[in-house]
């Protein structure tokens, strides 16, 4: 078992001033099944925010809850409505409240750019240029018969073989600006008194867009409809925030925070970084990330989504591997997010069997709770249903099970915890500035966090290989957190067991 130093110190800031943002994003079909019938729906998260709490999640993001006829509710037939297998509006409420009471947040994804085939827009629009509807779509022609589809596929095959189109939205059109403000306020005051107790903190927009999919169709909508949208949700309220997923994962987000009025974007560049265990390009991708948001920006650093492969399947990855890349996801900067099955290590790749969305099934199975796989609230959906069911990663006592990881304090679900709680104590460690502290061994990463004159230093070895490194102009002295002793190091020379973590206040 390698050797883990954590050197604690305290948070001199009051509970107010530290600002522990550490969002949990949820595939709420397949998180916890309240009812039995295998789809994760409202209530199940419901019942499990004592779980999280207890990991130290502090804000809730959810994939979209609107009615849908795809299983991940990208796209919508009706964005006024529940998918009713998630269950109700008023269990949606008591959940948002029952958040709100525990001082959490709660997000919600959002993606109105399309609509599926099922929507009224098309189902009374198509072939009718005088209806109501007729430009609430994007058409190539003014009989209204060749709209234009989302990556110019005529069908999309969805999971369990049944066909359907994804229509493009005009965002030009003036009603359909109105109708999209209408319907986030909806979700941002839903019953209108000005509290929002009961509302939404914040959204994240899918797959944003200044030129919607470089078509040259759809252009200029940084300024002309998001920026003016958000700004109107934001005089409801201000406390809202707004999360945007850059279409091209390449980009740092920063022309999203300037242009599109977005407050925060994902650090896609660290996790590619973070996944190459890179020491140059970590801490190249690291200073663009933290170095160059505009002012009261910030991005979410992660390790995984709901459309990338799991972390813990990259290719020889081990749980000691895994804890260093934890280290550094949550303790280099930003505001960390967590996939759901992140913490317990679930693995997940996504398929190849044709073109369907079914392939993504792979990386968004249900949370495995249970040593056998078995028990209440399971959420498999996709039961018995063809090749996504017959690859799954899911395994009876293979260690990957909350059950198994609970009350192991060497568990990588533990080892979370511990992170989290060190950096829920820490406003160092929340909101200190990220500086490259030098060292001689090039699979070493070091650096501080520096805030209010207060400095953490971290070192994670990178292999799997005993290192040591000498670091310029410091040296190490503090309180061992884990152990309650003391740790002294008077010398600037660190040996480092494979994949040790160090925190310490220097």
């Amino acid at each position: 078992m390698k050797k883990i130093v954590l050197l604690v110190f305290l948070c001199f800031a009051t509970v107010a001033q530290c600002q522990n943002d550490v969002f949990y994003h949820v595939f709420q079909r397949s998180f916890f099944d309240s009812d039995g019938d295998k789809q994760g729906d409202l209530k199940g998260i419901h019942q499990k925010l004592d779980y999280l709490q207890e990991l130290g999640v502090t804000t809730l993001l959810l994939t979209p809850l609107y009615a849908s006829d795809f299983y991940h509710n990208y796209f919508a037939y009706d964005f006024a409505a529940i998918d009713p297998e998630y269950g109700t509006m008023d269990d949606y409420l008591l959940l948002v409240k029952e958040v709100h009471k525990r001082k959490m947040k709660i997000y919600q994804d959002v993606e109105m750019q399309y609509v599926a085939g099922g929507h009224p827009w098309y189902k009374e629009g198509y072939g009718q240029p005088g209806s109501r509807y007729g430009d609430y779509l994007v058409y190539l022609d003014e009989a209204k018969t060749k709209p234009f589809l989302f990556w110019n596929i005529e069908d999309f095959t969805m999971w369990d073989g049944h066909k359907q189109k994804i229509l493009v939205v005009n965002m030009a059109n003036p009603e359909v600006k109105d109708y999209t403000y209408r319907t986030l306020l909806h979700w941002v005051d839903p019953n209108g008194d000005g509290r929002f107790d009961d509302g939404v903190d914040g959204f994240r927009l899918d797959h944003m867009m200044d030129d919607l999919d470089n078509a040259g169709k759809l252009t200029h909508l940084f300024r002309d409809f998001w920026t003016p949208l958000l700004g109107k949700l934001r005089v409801t309220n201000p406390k809202l925030k707004i999360v945007a997923e850059q279409a091209d994962w390449a980009s740092y987000g920063h022309e999203y925070m300037t242009g599109g009025s977005v407050d925060y974007t994902f650090a896609f560049r660290l996790k590619f970084a973070l996944t190459k265990f890179d020491k140059r390009e970590i801490l190249k991708t690291a200073d663009s990330t933290f170095h160059f948001n505009p002012s009261g920006k910030d991005q979410l650093v992660f390790l995984e989504n709901h459309d990338t492969g799991r972390f813990a399947s990259e290719p020889g990855m081990s749980m000691a591997k895994e804890k260093a890349a934890v280290a550094l996801q949550l303790l280099m900067g930003g505001i960390p997010s967590i996939y759901y099955g992140q913490e317990i290590g679930m693995k997940g790749k996504q398929q190849s069997h044709g073109t369907t969305d079914g392939n993504d099934i792979g990386v968004r199975e249900a949370f495995d709770w249970y040593t056998d796989g078995e028990g209440k609230g399971m959420a498999r959906w996709y039961e018995k249903t063809g090749p996504w069911w017959d690859n799954r990663n899911e395994k009876p006592a293979d260690g990957i099970s909350l059950q198994e990881q609970q009350n192991d304090p060497n568990s990588l679900f533990s080892w979370y915890r511990t992170l989290l709680a060190l950096r829920a104590q820490s406003p160092v460690l929340q909101q200190g500035v990220f500086s490259e502290v030098r060292n001689d061994n090039d699979a070493v990463v070091s650096f501080y966090r520096e805030y209010q004159g207060k400095k953490v230093l971290v070192i994670v070895n990178l292999s799997d290989k005993v290192q040591e490194l000498t670091l310029e102009g410091t040296s190490l002295v503090g309180k061992n957190l884990l152990h309650k002793g003391y740790f002294f190091k008077r010398s600037a020379r660190v040996d480092l067991a494979p994949y040790e973590v160090i925190v310490a206040k220097p």
